[in-house]
């Protein structure tokens, strides 16, 4: 059975609540075994994580993935660094964009392409509590108006 073209492993869902994406990027992600085997069960949570880059690399911090069941004594940690791979002119090019404007890298997803799991990047700004609330209103605002359509068709 092959997989899907992209398969969606683990969403931050509280990052467009939070921040404001201004740019996605894909990244790869240095992983061992028994944390893709974990994360092909779902088992993995991006809420309270994101990058810094270091030293020319691109580091995943407080990204949790859950010990794999079936795994023994060589079992991964949770919550450990993990290194994203981006080729050297990506890595400057964010270090350049998001130092100075005092933007954040925030991972997005993390998903299967082609077999290897990616990082789904996000050059984001950090909301206010009333840019939140208005993000509420427009999208309790537009499944109001879908339920009315769904009543109008039915």
């Amino acid at each position: 059975m092959r997989a899907k073209a992209s398969e969606e492993l683990v969403t931050n869902s509280k990052a467009f609540y939070h921040y404001e994406i201004l740019e996605k990027i894909e990244a790869g992600i240095l992983l061992v075994g028994t944390e893709v085997k974990s994360l092909r069960q779902h088992g993995g949570n991006l809420s309270d994580s994101y990058v810094i880059i270091q030293d020319y690399a691109a580091i995943l911090k407080n990204a949790s993935i859950a010990p794999y069941r079936f795994g023994n004594i060589h079992n991964h940690a949770e919550r450990r660094d993990r290194k994203l791979l981006l080729h050297k002119k990506e890595l400057l090019r964010l270090k350049q964009t998001v130092e100075p404007k005092g933007l954040t890298l925030v991972p997005l997803s993390l998903y299967l392409k082609g077999g290897y799991v990616k990082v789904a990047l996000g050059i984001a700004k950090g909301k206010r509590s009333f840019d939140k609330r208005e993000s509420i209103k427009e999208r309790e605002h537009k499944t109001h108006i879908a339920r009315a359509l769904k009543r109008e068709h039915e």
